[in-house]
């Protein structure tokens, strides 16, 4: 048989991996930031843009979609091209994924720096860089398709399964939760809202962790692990198992992020049921990867590449294991808005995401620059110092998130709450210092790594264009018994079609039934659409990500009703674009904030929070106090409501402005009568306060639970 010769690309590999460096680096040190911000609040500079709430997606997204998703493509364009033997589609395709993918990272920095944001999590970015993702990841789906389609080998190994899985169901995930209102270049509204809208963000922020963060590294762990240990795969029977299994089931696992909320208690429970299911294909995966190492564990020991992916595939079973726990109503009861979700994330984030990226670049950087590693001593130093650092991030977090739910739940012998929320949050503040310890010895180790790097391509020679030769492929039978998944594994358009199938059906039978029946998502007469002035101050709230510390959801818990007031309902939300129930409480709820403080209080709070509580950890938002508040775009703003359904009345955009003036007035009229608020006025020169955009975000907290009566006793709402 005649053997063509070809080449394999590894410039697009190498310009990957070094942004899948660069980028770690850049996430790290946004992480370490906000580590520190947690119990050293100056750390913030008095900068908008270095604000916990602007800083904290800023840090997501650039681990998730630049790190990981950069050593992602690295690991794909690599190990797609050995495995279908052929060069990748086009060139051209590759690069224009490559400066595409960086040019979204920076949009997106810039943006998030700037407030440019949707409020929604892991979704942040605004519709400009959405329509770049789109664009950008159907580039990489043609290049990806069109290199299985003109391979050479006619088996699809396991990895490119995960692969396709990834492609089809980030493509679908990205759409459904981008839909959305433009009202400006960088400002729109979601087109859901309420219990909708948190329905579709977890559907979408569960599945991104799943097909971004999990299906993609799988495919990685199943190339490089066998191929570092020179081992096939444990099990093939398993790895069917493991991957059909596993993108049926985890779609339906999103609603386990919205336990005890006004979502429906059926959806809650679906979510629950299949999270629990996603334990044995998650493990089932975890056990063939560990598995494939039988009989190489003196290899383990020798080789720091093996090393990395080992403590990867167990923080993967870790993670797998305790995510479905958590979903478990009584844990998540304790878990849920404490740091022992930030532990869970940080075990997968630290030590599945970033060790396979960390195990695969010390596998491709000799193999591409034909030299050995420069040194396997440096790169032990740093599997310690990041395992370590692991630890030390991660037992803290835990050991604070059970201190939290116990501290909020803890009631004195007359039945009132034994503590204040800042007590709660001042205590753990040990934990918050020896976590940002954990995170700096993970960023060390990294930084080893760079070094590392960089010393041993120093000492190769870049493989550019690598030389190889296969025979053309060919669609003859072979002689013999065939396995059945074969017939699958040899049509890669087939199988695109049957995992988008699987993964649809669990998406619709969750989101339609909440959409299409009103039962799900009664309405309450007292509801009211936001004025103009609440309506402009939501927006600030949202753009200084207030969400990130700050919930607006009382759980039917007796501490949360004691706490805050009235469990929250269905029909509150049905004006909340985009829904604002937020994931972590690092300061208290607002659900029902309205009129518990007087506006002064506000006032003096968001200038500088230690005024009204010496032991508070937020920063200061003197920048609200200066900047005018946009006025010109309320009447877009209102035009934009209407059209997503929201009831004001015909033309009231034309009036929308005077009134929101007249209230703003109103505001500071009030605040002007307050001895404290008016010195604070003199000192600062602050002039024409109703124009500032504090007096509209004061407006949106008053707002805040006031549709909704109290009921006369709190206490009879379950624990």
């Amino acid at each position: 048989m005649q053997l063509e010769k070809f080449y394999y690309d590894n410039k697009i590999v190498k310009a990957f991996g070094f942004a899948t460096v660069l980028w770690g680096i850049v996430g790290m040190l946004a992480g370490l930031l906000v580590a520190i911000q947690f119990y050293y609040p100056a750390a913030t500079f008095n900068f908008a843009p270095t604000t916990f709430g602007r800083l904290r997606p800023v840090h997501t997204n650039a681990v998730i979609f630049a790190f990981v998703g950069n050593g992602m493509f690295a690991g794909v364009y690599y190990s797609l091209q050995r495995l279908c033997k052929a060069r990748m589609f086009s060139d051209k395709l590759s690069w224009l994924h490559f400066w595409g993918w960086q040019s979204i990272i920076v949009a997106a920095a810039l943006t998030l720096f700037a407030g440019f944001t949707t409020g929604k999590e892991y979704a942040e970015l605004e519709w400009p860089v959405d329509i770049m993702i789109t664009l950008v990841w159907v580039v990489f789906g043609i290049n990806l398709f069109g290199t299985i389609i003109k391979r050479r080998e006619k088996h699809l190994y396991v990895a490119i399964w995960f692969y396709i899985a990834t492609w089809v169901t980030v493509a679908m995930l990205h759409i459904v939760n981008s839909f959305e209102i433009p009202v400006s270049l960088f400002k729109s509204y979601s087109m859901y809202a309420g219990v909708q809208d948190a329905l579709v963000q977890w559907w979408y922020g569960h599945n991104a962790v799943a097909f971004f963060l999990t299906t993609p590294i799988l495919g990685i762990m199943y190339y490089f692990l066998p191929k570092a240990a020179n081992r096939p795969v444990y099990s093939y029977r398993l790895s069917i198992i493991h991957f059909w299994a596993l993108i049926f089931i985890y779609i339906w696992a999103g609603p386990h992020h919205l336990l005890y909320t006004a979502l429906p208690d059926w959806a809650q429970s679906l979510g629950s049921v299949f999270s629990v299911m996603l334990i044995f294909p998650s493990w089932g995966g975890m056990l063939n990867g560990l598995f494939t190492l039988r009989g190489a564990w003196d290899k383990v020991r020798e080789e720091p590449v093996l090393k990395f992916f080992v403590v990867a595939v167990t923080c993967y079973g870790m993670s797998t294991l305790e995510g479905p726990l958590l979903s478990i109503k009584s844990i998540n009861a304790i878990s849920h808005f404490t740091d022992w979700t930030i532990a869970h994330v940080h075990i997968g984030g630290l030590g599945w995401n970033g060790f396979i990226a960390f195990g695969m670049l010390y596998y491709l950087i000799p193999k591409m620059w034909n030299t050995p590693l420069y040194s396997k001593k440096l790169a032990t130093n740093h599997f310690w110092l990041g395992t370590i650092g692991i630890v030390i991030y991660a037992v803290p977090m835990y050991w604070a998130g059970f201190t939290q739910a116990q501290m909020w739940k803890t009631f004195t012998e007359e039945g009132t709450l034994k503590f204040q929320f800042l007590e709660t949050v001042t205590h753990i503040i040990p934990m918050y210092i020896t976590r940002s310890i954990g995170g700096l010895l993970y960023l060390v180790g990294a930084l080893i790594m760079v070094y590392n790097l960089v010393k041993t391509a120093k000492q190769g020679s870049f493989i550019a264009n690598e030389e190889a030769e296969a025979a053309p492929l060919h669609d003859e039978v072979p002689h013999g018994k065939r396995h059945w998944h074969s017939w699958i594994e040899s049509r890669p358009l087939t199988m695109l079609v049957f995992s988008l199938i699987l993964v649809a059906i669990g998406g619709l039978l969750e989101l339609v039934p909440t959409f299409l029946i009103k039962s799900n998502v009664p309405t309450i007469a007292s509801v009211k659409p936001y004025t103009p002035l609440e309506l402009q101050g939501r927006d600030i709230y949202v753009r200084e990500g207030c969400y990130t510390c700050h919930s607006q959801m009382v759980r039917p818990f007796r501490d949360e009703v004691k706490r805050y007031g009235e469990y929250s309902k269905a029909g509150e939300f049905v004006y909340d674009h985009p829904f604002q129930w937020g994931s972590k409480r690092s300061g208290p709820d607002l659900a029902r904030e309205g009129g518990k403080n007087p506006n002064s209080w506000h006032f003096m709070h968001m200038f500088d929070p230690r005024q009204t509580d010496e032991n508070s950890i937020m920063p200061a938002y003197a920048w609200l106090y200066k900047n005018d508040l946009d006025i010109e775009s309320t009447p877009a703003k209102i035009r934009a409501m209407q059209t997503l359904g929201v009831p004001y009345e015909a033309g009231y955009d034309q009036k929308a402005t005077a009134e929101l003036e007249k209230q703003a007035k109103e505001i500071e009229k009030d605040l002007s009568s307050d001895d404290k608020v008016r010195k604070l006025i003199l000192m600062e020169n602050m002039q024409d306060l109703h124009k500032k955009e504090i007096v509209a975000l004061i407006a949106y907290l008053q707002r805040l639970g006031k549709d909704i009566k109290l009921a006369p006793k709190a206490e009879t709402a379950s624990n």
